[in-house]
């Protein structure tokens, strides 16, 4: 029996972060979902060889949902914000905002 990944929800959002080293991404990616909705999907386009490790980091410190990567022909990753999620500053992601 092969098991197959289940598929990546469909975006409510998408955050384009081609071309930012993953300390901007992760800036611009906190500006857009801070007004979501908690639960919302929002898919990340990161070309940075990083992201695949920040990401999840990210979202482990800030306790949003990393969903993993989307399959398809770009770096793609998805991401659902979470209700209790920790605030991070404006100006340094990896520093949350009681810092």
């Amino acid at each position: 029996m092969t098991l197959h990944p289940a598929p990546a929800p469909a975006p409510d959002l998408t955050v384009d972060g081609s071309g930012l080293l993953c300390v901007t991404l992760l800036l611009k990616l906190r500006a857009a979902i801070d007004g979501a909705r908690p639960g919302t999907v929002v898919h990340v386009i990161a070309t940075d060889p990083a992201a695949p490790l920040d990401l999840p980091a990210w979202c482990h410190m800030t306790g949003h949902d990393y969903l993993g990567p989307v399959p398809g022909d770009r770096p793609v990753y998805a991401v659902r914000p979470a209700a209790d999620a920790r605030l991070i500053r404006t100006d340094a992601p990896w520093h949350t905002a009681d810092h």
